[in-house]
């Protein structure tokens, strides 16, 4: 089959497009599987360090994919795989999300938030002394 200059044109223009696509979009994969790995292992340094790079990896694919969308069609598949990483970012942030809960009510458990003291003033009677959330006594 015999193209002419023109189709062939398109052809590299689109090979193109999808090169300077997959760039970005790589780096963002390649962020997603470090902060998969950080959080497995709980590393709260490399969680930080990923996390940040996801952030600008992302946000170096969004100008590359808006400039290409608005000079012509963003190849299906490279859209797809956009549209996965931009899945497994949001249940990262749901898992993370979860997490943070999970520590909120452990801590809680550990360390009330409100527990009223019992103590007695110069007087002899109870006065308006609780304690905060770590212990502190609080006279009021």
């Amino acid at each position: 089959m015999r193209h002419s200059q023109h189709e062939f044109d398109s052809i590299s223009d689109a090979a193109a497009l999808a090169a300077a696509l997959e760039r970005p979009l790589g780096a963002v994969e390649q962020q997603l599987v470090a902060l998969g790995t950080a959080l497995h292992r709980q590393d709260a340094a490399a969680v930080d360090a990923a996390a940040a790079e996801l952030h600008l990896a992302l946000a170096a694919a969004v100008d590359h994919f808006t400039l290409a969308a608005r000079q012509g069609n963003v190849p299906a598949p490279l859209r797809r795989r956009l549209a996965q990483a931009g899945g497994q970012v949001a249940l990262q942030r749901e898992a993370l999300a979860r997490a943070t809960a999970s520590l909120d009510r452990a801590i809680d458990v550990l360390i009330p938030r409100s527990a009223p003291a019992t103590l007695y003033s110069s007087q002899g009677s109870s006065a308006g002394i609780g304690s905060d959330r770590f212990g502190s006594a609080l006279v009021a």
